[in-house]
């Protein structure tokens, strides 16, 4: 392609147009050429400013950083291209245009008709401009473009990373961490209760298996000689209204083989203690806060899998948009990285499933179907990702309806019962979506008219909502059915056509039929009254003879050839 005449130049004050004077494009790669545009005086006679346009605002400004990114020209750009390039309104043949973005440039010559080059010597020109455009331009001193630059890129990562906070996923991702890290440090400060406070009162540990109910009870017991009769019934409200084992914890205190503990020991296993049993309920609530997360920003993915599972999933993907871009392939071994490539690495068996390994289905499915189990699993689940990534009302009829199927494929492992069709099943979620919403159709209504109308239209089938974003898969059954019908009423009438048009003529072919036989029976009749009568009869008859002769040996020939 031919260099550019004019180059497109964009900056964070405004847009200009600058009209190439010179150009290298054979030698626009060496050192001596790109070391030349560094030098103003060099470069300032290679290009001449045509006109410079400043954004008003610097709301303007990120409008038109952002339309420039995603390849749209917006009013401000095509009014300052019109003006410089297309005074006239004429297309200018030997115009060519140098621009820095290609969907930009393809945008500009389907909107303007103007032809644009974004190749290396436009690249290199744009990259001249930028350094010296502080004083090619005119009324700009040294440092505006770039304080210019530094509050346009801060809009700019700030417009990029906007999001929904009520359907944050990295919220999931922290709390299942956080999850996980309580999980670890309750069970380890547990055990430390125990073998702390099991100095003093060794006798406990056996009589009670919970170890929170046993950190309550060390932090009420304290020092086991101070138990009373009047405290049985306090121990029984810990351990929820079990007065036999309150009973058993009071005797074996009374003879108890434990060690005697001082009052400042005892005081920090109590406190200790303390802190255990308020981490444990602070677990509670946190895990209280992950489910409400997780119906909130992926539920049908909760209603499929289960809330746990599906956080470790989002955890594991980096994200929800992630999970929803890979392929059910690859969730369904998501967790199992290492196992993968050591069955490659030692050319193994590759694993069957990793973090879905956990889910109800998969465990109760029989040892030779898990593998099964696992592929069909992940194969929803991944329709579920998609689904809560990409729907703007969040609904976990999809995830329910989809965890029947699991439940359908389960009962046909193991008693052969055909499952129902994945049109149905999605049919039958976006009926329900509808029904929640207010917004169900009257069917029937709708096909009473149909049949009352003369027309052949048929109504139009329920489709997918917007908020889904996706295509009802029932309603490609619908139309192929719709099809059919008409194509055979409009046989059925073509038929019709044609037995009125051809009823006539199947009268005239049954007359002349009726002639001939009428014909054949007086031959016959004038055939045996060949002795005497009407002249002309006797040769009649003649030809009937020598007709069955020719019968008679036609039959003989047959027998002998059989023979």
């Amino acid at each position: 392609m031919s260099a550019p005449t004019h180059v497109l130049f964009e900056c964070a004050t405004g847009c200009a147009i600058f009209q190439v004077t010179q150009v290298e494009e054979i030698a626009g790669k060496t050192t001596a050429v790109q070391e030349a545009a560094l030098d103003i005086g060099n470069f300032g006679r290679m290009v001449k400013l045509l006109s410079f346009s400043p954004f008003r605002s610097a709301v303007d400004a990120l409008q038109s950083c952002l339309d420039i990114s995603e390849g749209v020209l917006n009013d401000h750009l095509k009014a300052l291209i019109t003006q410089v390039l297309l005074p006239s309104g004429k297309k200018n043949k030997g115009l060519n245009l140098g621009v820095s973005e290609r969907g930009l440039a393809g945008a500009i010559v389907g909107e303007l008709g103007i032809g644009c080059d974004t190749g290396s010597t436009t690249l290199e020109l744009i990259r001249g401009l930028r350094l010296h455009a502080e004083k090619l331009i005119s009324n700009m001193q040294q440092g505006d473009l770039s304080k210019a630059q530094l509050g346009l890129g801060h809009s700019y990562s700030r417009s990029k990373v906007k999001f929904n906070v009520n359907r944050s996923d990295n919220m999931i991702i922290q709390a299942i961490a956080l999850l996980d890290t309580l999980d670890k440090d309750v069970n380890t400060f547990a055990m430390r209760v125990r073998e702390w406070y099991g100095w003093h009162f060794p006798e406990l540990v056996k009589l009670v298996n919970d170890n929170m109910l046993y950190a309550k009870l060390a932090s009420f017991i304290q020092a086991k000689e101070r138990l009373t009769e009047d405290h049985i019934e306090e121990i029984t409200d810990i351990l929820e209204g079990d007065e036999t084992v309150a009973r058993n914890i009071f005797d074996a205190a009374r003879a108890s083989m434990g060690t005697e503990i001082g009052e400042m020991d005892m005081l920090n296993i109590q406190t200790f203690a303390d802190r255990v049993v308020h981490l444990a309920d602070y677990r509670k609530r946190m895990h209280k806060y992950l489910i409400e997360k997780m119906h909130l920003v992926a539920p049908n993915l909760s209603a499929l899998l289960g809330e746990i599972i599906g956080a470790r999933l989002i955890s594991h993907a980096g994200s929800l948009t992630n999970l929803a871009k890979y392929p059910a392939s690859t969730v369904q071994i998501l967790g199992a990285e290492k196992a993968l490539f050591r069955a490659l690495k030692t050319k193994g068996n590759t694993p069957k499933y990793g973090l879905i390994y956990h889910a109800s289905a998969i465990a109760r499915a029989a040892p030779k179907n898990k593998g099964r189990m696992s592929r069909f699993l992940a194969n929803k689940i991944s329709i579920a990702s998609r689904i809560d990534c990409f729907s703007d009302q969040p609904s976990s009829k999809f995830g329910e309806v989809m965890n029947g199927q699991v439940e359908e494929r389960l009962a046909f492992y193991e008693s052969g019962k055909p499952p129902s069709k994945n049109a149905d099943a999605m049919s039958k979620a976006l009926r329900s979506i509808e029904e929640a919403a207010g917004d169900l159709m009257d069917v029937d209504g709708k096909d009473d008219d149909s049949d009352s109308d003369d027309s052949d239209d048929d109504d139009e089938p329920a489709t997918m909502p917007e908020a889904v974003g996706a295509s009802d898969p029932a309603s490609k059954k619908d139309k192929k059915k719709e099809k059919a019908s008409k194509k055979d009423k409009s046989s059925s009438k073509k038929d019709k056509k044609s037995k009125s048009k051809g009823g006539d003529k199947d009268v005239k072919d049954e007359v002349a039929r009726a002639a001939e036989k009428a014909a054949r029976k007086e031959a016959k009749k004038a055939a045996k009254k060949s002795d005497g009568g009407v002249p002309g009869d006797e040769s009649i008859a003649k030809d009937a003879e020598s007709g069955k002769k020719d019968k008679k040996e036609k039959k003989k020939e047959k027998k002998s050839k059989s023979s």
